[in-house]
């Protein structure tokens, strides 16, 4: 997605606020890097949900992935470049 990112993931030892400040930054400093520019790159702050237990993740997994398609990006899903994950 060209403005958000989703992810599912599962925490072992470390705080969901730590791999998320932790990728904030090292993604800033490459894209800008890359992009010749300074500054902030990411708004401050995010959003989580937790999974219950009785949720079903494949079906939250192809939620997430259908994004790009939901948006129009691509006409499949196997068009957008980062649509795979480890639960399908």
């Amino acid at each position: 997605m060209p403005d958000h990112w989703h992810w599912l993931l599962e925490l072992n030892t470390v705080a969901l606020s730590a791999l998320v400040q932790r990728v904030k930054s090292r993604s800033a400093v490459t894209v800008n890097r890359a992009l010749y520019r300074q500054g902030q790159l990411w708004q401050s702050g995010f959003h989580d949900r937790a999974l219950r237990y009785d949720e079903d993740v494949l079906g939250i997994a192809r939620y997430v992935i259908a994004n790009p398609l939901r948006a129009g990006l691509v006409k499949k899903v196997g068009d957008y470049p980062l649509w795979d994950a480890a639960w399908l």
